[in-house]
């Protein structure tokens, strides 16, 4: 029996509770010992929830840090990110962190700084990467079966579909909206199919046009448009150091019927793919244009549905990996942090109607 990793959850908002603490029970091998939660009810709901009786109740993150722990989960809006998991890092613990990886680069930056500097992991919660259809092109990819790929685009769009709980809406909270919620993994998966983190310039343009609007439409009810700070869509043309674009689309409400969300589309000299419809890989075979589908559905025998694996177990169980036994993270924070620093230009560009050059 493999040992147990002793971790403690910051932040007991939607993305604990949707995503990581089921995945955490599921994995089977961390063991939750300590939450903490501005809002003590809510650490405590989670303690029953999940029947961890044992857990200690904290309110205070600092004092989370002197516990004996293995981990800590930053499950917190964004503008968090970096100073909790600095503080934690520095305290001696490894770091998981919901994606993105923190509201600035600045900040990512320190992050990274710190974890160099504390000889810890630090990972960002990225976990469309763990999908059957992104290890399977991922694979095809690092295998040169595209060839060079020099056009890509990320694709995150919703027709209708702005979250209106917790602080989505909330500009200084989160930085901003659909680019930096939904636009950020769709932008790390198509850098990762690439293996290419060298921006060389950014332009973008960030619309605010359905916001104030009632009667949306919307997934979960009307947004309150009083509290709307945030742009509702948001794009980017991005031009990498060796000469590959990639165009990046993010929207919570727009009003297009082509929706895609956590996807990329990649062009390469031998090939090319998609998620458009599943997995596709298209190009010339014997001298006529082909499309390959995967077949990534763990059915096909009768009587047997099939037992996907998790993306999000598997998240928990690569980073058990990475501080338990030495293994590397699949998401690298120096990743994450272009990511960040992409999506920062994108704004910035923005806003200030110019392109955004990167010296580095």
């Amino acid at each position: 029996m493999e040992k147990k990793m002793r971790v403690g959850i910051v932040g007991c908002g939607g993305i604990a509770r949707g995503k990581h603490l089921p995945a955490i029970r599921k994995q089977g091998n961390i063991e939750v010992v300590a939450l903490c939660d501005l809002i003590r009810e809510r650490a405590e709901d989670y303690q029953k929830t999940y029947n961890w009786p044992e857990a200690k109740i904290f309110t205070d993150y600092k004092e989370l840090l002197k516990e004996d722990l293995d981990a800590v989960y930053v499950l917190t809006p964004n503008r968090e990110h970096s100073y909790i998991t600095i503080d934690a890092l520095k305290a001696g613990k490894n770091v998981m962190c919901e994606k993105p990886m923190a509201k600035t680069a600045e900040e990512a930056r320190e992050m990274l700084a710190a974890a160099k500097e504390s000889g810890k992991v630090l990972t960002i919660g990225y976990q469309n990467r763990y999908r059957p259809d992104s290890t399977y092109l991922k694979r095809a990819c690092d295998n040169g079966e595209l060839g060079d790929i020099y056009v890509a685009k990320a694709h995150a769009i919703r027709r209708r579909a702005v979250p209106t709980w917790g602080v989505f809406l909330d500009a200084d909270a989160q930085g901003g909206g659909p680019l930096i919620d939904i636009g950020t993994h769709a932008l790390d998966l198509t850098l990762w199919m690439m293996n290419n983190y060298e921006p060389e310039m950014v332009v973008g343009s960030v619309y605010k046009k359905l916001g104030d609007q009632t009667e949306t439409g919307n997934a979960w009810g009307d947004w309150d448009p009083e509290k709307y700070t945030v742009e509702d869509s948001a794009f980017g043309f991005i031009k990498m150091k060796n000469g590959a674009t990639i165009m990046l689309e993010s929207a919570w409400a727009l009003n297009s019927l082509d929706v895609d969300e956590a996807k990329t589309s990649l062009c390469g000299t031998l090939a090319g793919a998609d998620m458009k419809d599943g997995l596709r890989i298209n190009r010339v075979k014997y001298n006529k244009q082909i499309v390959e589908k995967p077949e990534l559905d763990p059915a096909g025998v009768a009587f047997f549905d099939g037992e996907g694996e998790d993306p999000d177990v598997i998240e928990q169980q690569t980073f058990y990996d990475a501080v338990m036994n030495g293994k590397d993270v699949v998401v690298k924070p120096e990743q994450a942090l272009v990511v960040t620093e992409i999506l920062e230009a994108i704004y910035e560009s923005a806003k200030t109607g110019k392109p955004v050059y990167f010296d580095k």
